[in-house]
């Protein structure tokens, strides 16, 4: 509230320097507001009496807009990247996608590795479970195990997120 929406008889008055200036009555403070050419703020209506501050409404609003404004800007959206790997994969194959891997968490993005079972693949389970330990062993220095192999259906997957710097 500001101004003339403020409704308490008595407020404490803050100066537009944050200096204390006292219990003062609301038509009295409002009057200093308007003899600094500045608004009259409720800062804290639950207190008793209600603290209200001098100041000038719309530059604190402005300010605290374009602080909200680069807090957004600076803060990162971690996406997860999925990297599947079949359960007979080749080495060359599995040299390019753990690239990926490495890449992606070099971004700062959480990686799934999947292993994807085709038909009676489902069978040697265990084969997919090597493959996995092979990449969780592998960048043991850059990341962090978010969730351990796991079956799921005719998948097998595994969860690893960067560490943090």
């Amino acid at each position: 509230m500001i101004n003339d929406e403020i409704r308490a008889k008595e407020v404490r008055l803050v100066g537009a320097e944050g200096e204390q200036i006292g219990i003062k009555p609301i038509r009295e403070a409002l009057q200093m507001a308007i003899d600094l050419n500045l608004d009259l703020v409720n800062v804290a209506p639950q207190a008793k009496p209600p603290v209200c501050r001098i100041m000038d409404y719309g530059k604190f609003r402005y300010e605290t807009q374009k602080k909200e404004k680069e807090a957004r800007k600076n803060q990162k959206i971690v996406d997860i990247k999925e990297v599947w790997f079949r359960a007979n994969i080749e080495e060359h194959d599995y040299q390019t996608k753990f690239r990926n891997v490495i890449k992606f968490l070099g971004e700062g993005d959480k990686v799934k590795c999947s292993v994807r079972f085709r038909g009676r693949e489902i069978a040697h389970s265990n084969l997919g479970q090597k493959i996995l330990e092979r990449v969780k062993n592998e960048v043991a220095e850059i990341s962090v195990v978010e969730r351990h192999p796991k079956l799921e259906g005719r998948s097998m997957i595994m969860i690893l997120a960067p560490k943090a710097q």
